[in-house]
């Protein structure tokens, strides 16, 4: 606990932000393991790509965050902690990927009983409204769970996806981690070129875009349909969204290493584009 004991105000925010960020982006895996629970793909579907949205939304409000962090480190000569800086931020992305795999029995369960009240009251603004009230709160409780030994055991047999896919997750976690912190930190290590590098941030997603959206997404909707039309089973799916939530946690500790040469590279792109 050594390491977090000099951290101020702006940086604790900094890194609770990140860590809500990742923790939205693996439950979002329990939505569709609700939808193959509840037969409701679709509506699995909307609560996911709502998930999506909210963390990617909360991401946008990051980037100003550690772009005014950067600002007053270079104004105050005390740019030498912003590399410790950012790698407390990575490592709080870890932290809450880790406490995302832990909880996603527990959302799987709250994730059934909203897919269950939308199905009654159609109406996204009433299911907000009922997860802050008492009952919500209920439910919430209700809903708690957490991996058994049964669980752990399971993950033995099989995987549902190919080694390949799984080192592909990682590689886009990894980038998808690092690319708005790198180009942010490649404006200090490139401060004639800071406002350059900070919008050079799709070199470093772009790749962690293709990755996801071509070889990780289909894999998983096609054996969603599986699931659903009873080629698959269920707990192989379920293997599968743990598997996948792991390879998840591996690309955000490899981002560590990851972090400083695309800060470099994005740093050097700035001067030639």
């Amino acid at each position: 606990m050594r390491v977090f004991c000099g951290m101020d105000q702006q940086l604790v925010i900094i890194c609770l932000l990140t860590a809500g960020i990742n923790l939205i982006g693996t439950l979002a895996y329990a939505a569709r393991i609700a939808g193959v629970r509840t037969g409701r793909i679709a509506m699995s579907f909307a609560l996911f790509n709502m998930l999506v949205l909210v963390s990617r939304t909360s991401n946008s409000f990051l980037g100003p965050f550690l772009a005014k962090r950067i600002e007053m480190r270079l104004a105050s000569g005390g740019g030498d902690a912003l590399l410790g800086d950012f790698r407390l931020v990575l490592l709080s992305a870890t932290i809450a990927v880790f406490i995302g795999i832990v909880i996603v029995p527990t959302g799987q369960r709250m994730f059934v009983k909203a897919i269950g009240y939308f199905q009654r009251h159609r109406s996204t603004a009433r299911l907000l409204v009922r997860t802050a009230s008492p009952a919500g709160l209920m439910a919430i409780r209700q809903s708690i769970a957490w991996p058994t030994r049964g669980h752990m055991r399971a993950m033995k047999k099989e995987r549902g996806v190919g080694w390949g896919v799984l080192l592909g997750n990682v590689l886009a976690q990894a980038l998808i981690t690092v690319g708005v912190l790198a180009s942010l930190y490649a404006g200090y290590l490139n401060p004639a070129y800071r406002v350059t590098a900070s919008q050079l941030s799709a070199v470093i997603n772009g790749v962690a875009t293709i990755l996801l959206f071509a070889l990780i997404d289909p894999q998983l909707s096609v054996m969603t349909d599986d699931v659903v039309e009873g080629r698959v089973d269920a707990s192989l799916f379920r293997r599968t969204i743990v598997w996948i939530s792991l390879s998840r946690l591996v690309g955000t500790v490899i981002a560590q290493a990851f972090f400083l040469p695309a800060a470099l590279m994005i740093a050097w792109i700035a001067n030639h584009v």
